[in-house]
């Protein structure tokens, strides 16, 4: 059966050695037929505001940033930006690239309960 398991990643920071490894992660995940949500919070959600994923360089990595969020998009995987750390990073809703939904503290943890996987960057 597909997507018997479902996996959480926490992205919490923009620092290009942690905001790559969720995507290729993610991006194993989806391809073994998880479900994948992506929580972004505090300088992680700079990988969702519009523009931010484009200044994210990481020499060596197998793509692009802008394209890792392309690819897990296309493929299904949630994204969800902490609307709680709006504030903290000077940014609203309206700073989120399409397709990124809002949650706070209790939509993660709900996530967190029900995952198989949580994994923290």
């Amino acid at each position: 059966m597909p997507n018997e398991k479902t996996v959480l990643i926490f992205c919490g920071s923009d620092d290009p050695e942690k905001a790559f490894p969720p995507f290729m992660l993610g991006s194993g995940a989806l391809a073994c037929d998880m479900e994948v949500a992506l929580f972004f919070t505090m300088s992680g959600l700079n990988i969702v505001r519009k523009g931010g994923a484009e200044a994210i360089v990481l020499p060596g990595a197998p793509k692009p940033l802008p394209a890792f969020v392309e690819t897990l998009m296309g493929l299904g995987a949630r994204f969800i930006a902490c609307s709680a750390a709006f504030p903290i990073v000077g940014m609203t809703e309206a700073d989120l690239i399409d397709g990124v939904e809002c949650g706070g503290v209790a939509t993660f943890v709900d996530l967190a309960e029900k995952a198989d996987i949580v994994l923290t960057f």
